[in-house]
């Protein structure tokens, strides 16, 4: 089957699996209170671009996860560059980086309100700490499994620590830091609604919370639906810079 047609497929899917939901709905065959219906989300919908503030929640959401993945996967690189650099080092940390990653990171949310106050900052650094250990360690194991007949070979021609690092070690690494780069996006994404649902006033998160305090499912199942297409979207985003890069050093 072609990829045309499979597209097909999985369009009629989606619009079978919204006129049945309509009519479960419209019929009184499931309960609307929990379940909503299409129509109503459409209505919902054309209120918040009215009063403007499904632009707000977007751009809220997208700032902040533009934000924490940047910070995230800089400092994920400029850790494990460190760690690669001082095998010792690593090797002290290891344990305390498993116990970090382990940890329900949501735990740490009254702390960091504390600390940082009920905004934004909270919110970002949240999503930094859930991104950046897997991120760390993935990178760090992609610069260590680096050919070390290669690395001999350069100590032959008396290349510097940094020539080593900079002309072999990253550029062997790269495959692995750029496909890190989707595993990155979706952690930065469940950072930040986790932030959202504690402190933000404002976010797609928020308005998934705010749907559930006022008992309208209208909002929290439009809250999912655009969560769900703005991680899409980006998450294509950085899948077409992925391939466009491997494309042209392959």
């Amino acid at each position: 089957m072609s990829s045309k047609k499979i597209l097909l497929v999985q369009i009629g899917i989606v619009i079978s699996f919204i006129l049945v939901w309509e009519l479960l709905g419209k019929y009184k065959i499931i309960p609307i209170f929990l379940f909503s219906s299409p129509s109503k989300i459409l209505e919902t919908l054309i209120i918040l671009i009215q009063d403007g503030s499904l632009f707000l929640h977007l751009y809220t959401t997208f700032l902040e996860v533009l934000i924490s993945f940047l910070g995230g996967i800089l400092l994920a690189f400029g850790g494990a560059i460190i760690l690669y650099e001082i095998p010792l080092l690593f090797k002290i940390l290891e344990p305390f980086f498993t116990i970090i990653n382990s940890m329900p990171k949501v735990a740490l949310g009254p702390f960091l309100i504390i600390l940082f106050g009920a905004n934004k900052v909270s919110i970002i650094i949240m999503a930094v700490l859930i991104n950046m250990i897997v991120s760390l360690l993935s990178i760090y194991n992609a610069l260590s499994s680096c050919d070390y007949a290669y690395i001999k070979l350069l100590n032959i021609f008396g290349a510097t620590r940094y020539q080593k690092l900079v002309y072999l070690v990253v550029p062997q690494a790269m495959k692995t830091i750029i496909s890190c780069l989707k595993i990155h996006i979706s952690l930065t994404f469940i950072g930040v609604v986790m932030g959202e649902f504690l402190v933000s006033k404002e976010g797609l998160g928020y308005l998934i919370i705010y749907g559930m305090q006022i008992f309208k499912m209208n909002y929290v199942i439009l809250g999912i639906i655009l969560l769900v297409i703005v991680s899409w979207l980006m998450y294509l985003l950085i899948s077409k810079i992925c391939k466009k890069w491997e494309n042209k050093n392959s």
